[in-house]
């Protein structure tokens, strides 16, 4: 069954390729093509579900198939591995992506390309199954870069539009750096087991199966703690580039150029889990190194207060969630750097209900308000969308850590877990209680920036009817450039930014179909208790023990520290509510309060984008300029000249010999053989060479 599971979303995709062209022009056919998009996707949750509820937690089992590579010494099934960890990944890539797939329906209901979009996001979905069932690293590594190819064509979907072309372009490019650290860890694991195959009596069917390697690599690594090291660090720049971590986070937010749809499939459910997934799956090269898990968890520490300071400063909507994400994906590194992964698991599943139950909430608002994405022209939309007010309060709450919703269970299981853990310690250094406080801190500013969206979208006054100086937006020509308008305080113009302005005040907001509130509504169930569920008697605790076996020795996280979590998201909400329960601050005076001189470098990331941007672009230009002028046109044009004018230099003096009289060649033989005869006589007369 679990091979119907994976193959149901390639018929979907080749469905949607092979009639798409020829159904999407009427309002009828792309019904057609909605329901062969979706269909397929729920079929392969309910096919998940049955196997999930019927196998046996402790055990793993590999379903063969017909054989895949087989060359001379190495052969390579196409296999898949059911285990916890994969079935969690499938009904949570299933489970949430059918309800995004279903929101599409509607949300992409004018797209012309309707068939080609759906093709897109099934493949997306079974390129993401292949990489959590493969039971090899070449399977794997074939739905990892199968993700990387779905994902640079959804964020590039509206090819026409440059902006869009240059983020997917954007992601392709980062995602690279990160798989060419991915490769080489893959190859030096290869390369270990291969040199430790004989005294394990490896043969060479299943050579890269998971079962066959892992306890080879767990031995081998074990008496070369310096290899584990190098082996998890490799891996861990793959993670970096898939999964947005610092320094590799920058295609993320720039991804938001793609439909909004594709940014929650991303963000919630497949991609960007990828690198959380592999480190677990690899968790056993973690165990060992004890320098890997450190430089895990800081720089997943650092990364969540660094995205979550970043969110404070962005005013699309869509953007704020895209640093959230980066954020929140922080949280789940630190897990895996102190060793509880199954706490970084858990986070995946909850962040996947509150994250998608956002973004999709985002696109309603994006969608009532005709794809203006400022939060600054928003304002009082609960009083037009109440299913999407009252299901994104019960995401921001979540997310925000509020008690008894999902966000607080998984992030308090992480924060305890940095706290108490010694997994990342060395030379008395305890890399996870470091964790610890700057997830604290990050959990403050996610708490804040998540109330700052939801004040500004929701409550206060019909912004974009009036500008907070009293310009009406009306007054914006439709088609005007924005830098035609004038430059206000309440108002600015953020370079690089896109406005939309497409609103009158006239306007009048409405709620989305029923295909897209339908799945806010069942996304904010499993946002308000599905961590609730999933903790009750350590139930994923426990599910995901054999996967994560030695991860299970965490700590609980004390009940001060609860107190301080709860006491963290409550100040952060306090805080938001504050200042922007009225809308936008008449006067930058409260703004300046928080950020002061450092707002704007908020807002520009710090300037760190520009600088790598400028950086790559620019400085591999310089580059490629000066190797084409320096080494290829100087070098190696000129020493192409030079050894073509030496040849013409000898070919002059010996045509001066080449003179066509018989006489004057025997007499130049009769020197040669003079000069030769004595040279000999020179040898064998007393002279030394």
């Amino acid at each position: 069954m679990i091979w119907i599971a994976l193959g149901l979303p390639v018929l979907g995709a080749l469905l949607q390729t092979f009639l798409g062209p020829g159904l999407q022009g009427t309002a009828g056919g792309k019904r057609i093509l909605g329901i062969l998009a979706v269909v397929p996707i729920v079929l392969s949750f309910l096919i998940g579900a049955k196997i999930a509820m019927g196998m046996d937690p402790s055990a793993a089992t590999v379903v063969a198939s017909v054989p895949w590579i087989d060359i001379k010494g190495l052969t390579i099934p196409f296999e898949l591995r059911i285990d916890t960890l994969s079935m969690t990944m499938v009904l949570i890539i299933t489970g949430i992506g059918s309800l995004i797939h279903l929101y599409s329906t509607g949300y992409m209901s004018e797209e012309k390309d309707y068939g080609r979009f759906f093709a897109y996001l099934n493949l997306f979905i079974a390129s993401m199954l292949m990489l959590v069932l493969g039971n090899n690293l070449l399977l794997l590594f074939v739905g990892w870069e199968g993700v990387g190819l779905c994902s640079y064509l959804l964020i590039g979907f509206w090819y026409e539009d440059l902006a869009n072309s240059r983020a997917a372009n954007k992601a392709f490019v980062v995602n690279r750096i990160g798989d060419w650290g991915l490769t080489l860890g893959l190859l030096l694991i290869v390369a270990t087991v291969a040199t430790h195959s004989d005294q394990h009596h490896l043969s060479d069917t299943r050579y890269l199966s998971y079962d066959t390697i892992f306890p080879i690599l767990r031995d081998a690594l074990t008496h070369n703690v310096p290899l584990a090291t190098t082996i998890g660090l490799l891996l861990f720049v793959g993670a970096c580039g898939k999964s947005a971590q610092f320094p590799l986070y920058l295609w993320l937010p720039d991804a938001m150029a793609g439909p909004t749809p594709v940014s929650a499939l991303i963000h919630a459910a497949t991609m960007v889990t990828s690198g959380v997934v592999l480190l677990n799956r690899m968790h056993v090269v973690y165990e060992i190194s004890t320098i890997a898990s450190m430089v895990v968890c800081l720089v997943g520490a650092f990364t969540a207060i660094f995205a979550a300071i970043i969110a404070c400063g962005q005013t699309d909507i869509k953007k704020v969630l895209a640093f959230s994400t980066v954020s929140q994906l922080g949280y789940m590194f630190i897990a895996c750097g102190v060793g509880a992964s199954w706490a970084g698991m858990f986070h995946v599943t909850t962040h996947a209900f509150f994250k998608a139950l956002l973004f999709l909430g985002a696109g309603a608002v994006i969608h009532a308000m005709a794809h203006d994405q400022d939060m600054r022209n928003y304002g009082n939309l609960k009083k037009y969308l109440p299913f999407t007010f009252v299901t994104m309060t019960i995401a921001w709450l979540a997310i925000a850590g509020v008690p008894l919703l999902s966000g607080s269970y998984s992030k308090e299981e992480i924060l305890g877990a940095a706290f108490e853990n010694a997994a990342a310690t060395r030379y008395g250094f305890n890399a996870g209680q470091y964790a610890g406080y700057i997830g604290l801190a990050a959990a403050l500013l996610t708490a804040f920036y998540m109330t700052r969206l939801m004040m500004l979208t929701f409550f206060g006054k019909e912004r974009w009817m009036a500008t907070p100086d009293g310009h009406e937006v009306a007054a914006i020509e439709e088609g005007e450039s924005h830098e035609e308008m004038p430059v206000d305080e309440g108002h600015e113009h953020e370079e690089g930014e896109e406005h939309h302005h497409g609103l009158t005040p006239s306007h009048r907001p409405h709620e989305v179909p029923i295909s897209m509130w339908l799945p806010l509504v069942i996304l904010a169930v499993l946002s308000a208790g599905g961590g609730w569920y999933l903790s009750q008697g350590e139930r994923f605790k426990n599910w995901l023990a054999a996967p994560t076996a030695s991860a299970l020795d965490t700590h609980e996280a004390a009940s001060y520290l609860q107190q301080i979590a709860i006491g963290v998201a409550i100040g952060g909400i306090v805080l938001g509510i504050f200042l922007y329960f009225r809308g936008l601050p008449k006067t930058k005076a409260k703004e300046f309060f928080l950020f002061r001189m450092v707002r704007g470098w908020v807002g520009s990331q710090f300037g760190y984008d520009q600088a790598m941007t400028t950086m790559s672009v620019e400085g591999g230009s310089e580059i490629a300029t000066m190797l084409d002028d320096g080494v290829d046109e100087r070098l190696i044009g000129g020493s192409g000249v030079g050894i073509g004018r030496l040849t013409e230099f000898v070919a002059g003096v010996v045509r001066v010999f080449q003179t066509g009289i018989v006489r004057m060649y025997a007499l130049s033989m009769l020197v040669g053989v003079v000069g030769l005869a004595l040279i000999v006589i020179y040898f064998f007369k007393g002279g030394h060479p």
